[in-house]
């Protein structure tokens, strides 16, 4: 644990800053705020990660996904006074700034609103950005929680406004605390408290190249559809099992569409799917535009954990599955591996997904993936009959040179 003493604010408090640095592209942080008394007004314990859209001037839209927020500084936090309540600040890189107000009234304190800003001048993070300037997306919250409870949500909760997804999970926050002392007694967000099935996982050593593999129970087909102003902009059906291996141990894990939520945004260039659970805090599936006239699946990330706490990320941007024209779908009913790293793959069953181009919130004509079958096979065919037929071709010339030869033995 990492503590920032941070000088007095106007209101001569003293700010205590506690930042635990969390594991494999996630960030925890544990804030707790202190009065000019040393006691404890606010605490806050959450992990964050957001994910931007953004045009570049070459009319393409891309993504920035930030996660790793390990420099975040804390300016502006405060206890509040009489006439503002308690607020959370964060800043991070030169480029983000991150801020929640609280409110109270006779019985309940609020999470009033949440602010997250980022500079599209920053050149590093956003290579050739087509706009440039401050971006702020505002989020009236207006969360209430019982005065003197402490606030829990492990789920993933999600914010999506504009150009910007926001992540929250592992959430813990008390305001307003009395005399200093925080609450045993916990308030549980609406998906803790029905959350209660865990992704079954199979654990197993890496098998030898002579062990037979243990057989794999097919995942559930779910269907999932992203939605703009204009109407559904995106539709996927599929069942998805996750291959993941960690520290030489391979688990099998079967997505339970019934348990898992999803979202994502749809733009010109680029869509998104996103998927989140329990244990899974975001599987994104990034589709991209190319050559004007196909898509295909560009990239897709992945962060969650085991029961045992444990923290397994992975990312690829440089994938070229399920390529399809624009204007139909990709469709493939048997199963195919999407391999994003030798650690993590993701076979997928009953296939099929159209990203861009939706009408009447229907499928397009599918691309089935057996002509991709074909395409190699007709070569194959190709190549096959010319032999036969060069082979019927030197049986006739070997017929008719030995009837020819023994015309003349008879003359």
């Amino acid at each position: 644990m990492v503590c920032f003493g941070v000088s007095p604010f106007p209101s001569s408090e003293l700010v205590l800053l506690c930042l635990v640095l969390g594991a494999v592209s996630s960030f925890a942080l544990e804030l707790n705020l202190t009065d000019s008394g040393k006691a404890t007004c606010l605490y806050a314990k959450w992990q964050m990660n957001f994910t931007i859209h953004y045009e570049t001037t070459r009319k393409i839209y891309t993504i920035v996904t930030i996660s790793d927020l390990g420099n975040a500084t804390y300016s502006g936090s405060t206890c509040g006074d009489y006439q503002s309540g308690p607020k959370i600040a964060v800043q991070f890189g030169s480029s983000f700034s991150w801020t929640v107000n609280f409110t109270k009234e006779v019985s309940t304190y609020s999470i009033d609103s949440i602010s997250f800003s980022y500079d599209t001048n920053d050149n590093t993070t956003f290579p050739d950005a087509k706009e440039k300037g401050i971006f702020t997306v505002y989020d009236p919250v207006a969360f209430r929680i019982p005065l003197n409870d402490i606030f829990r949500c492990n789920s993933i909760s999600t914010l999506e406004k504009n150009d910007v997804i926001q992540h929250y999970w592992d959430v813990h926050i008390q305001a307003f605390a009395q005399n200093g002392t925080l609450s045993t007694k916990e308030f549980l967000c609406d998906e803790d408290k029905i959350s209660t099935t865990v992704v079954s996982v199979v654990h197993t050593t890496m098998p030898s190249l002579t062990t037979t593999p243990i057989p794999k129970e097919k995942p559930e087909v779910g269907s999932y559809s992203v939605n703009n102003v204009n109407g559904t902009c995106l539709l996927a059906t599929m069942g998805l099992q996750l291959n993941i291996t960690q520290d030489k141990v391979a688990s099998v894990i079967n997505i339970n569409p019934n348990t898992t939520d999803f979202t994502g945004s749809c733009h010109s260039q680029t869509a998104l799917l996103s998927l989140n659970s329990s244990n899974i805090k975001y599987l994104n599936f990034v589709f991209a535009v190319k050559n004007e006239n196909r898509f295909y699946l560009k990239e897709v990330n992945v962060s969650m954990y085991f029961i045992n706490g444990s923290v397994f990320s992975i990312a690829n941007n440089n994938l070229s599955y399920w390529d399809a024209p624009l204007g139909s779908s990709y469709m493939c009913n048997k199963e195919q591996m999407v391999s994003v790293s030798g650690a993590f793959q993701i076979n997928t069953f009953d296939l099929r997904v159209q990203p861009f181009n939706i009408i009447e919130g229907k499928y397009s004509t599918a691309q089935d993936c057996s002509a991709d079958d074909d395409n190699f096979l007709v070569p194959i065919a190709v190549g096959a009959a010319l032999a036969g037929i060069l082979i019927l071709v030197l049986l006739a010339y070997f017929i008719g040179f030995k009837h020819h030869h023994t015309g003349y033995e008879q003359f």
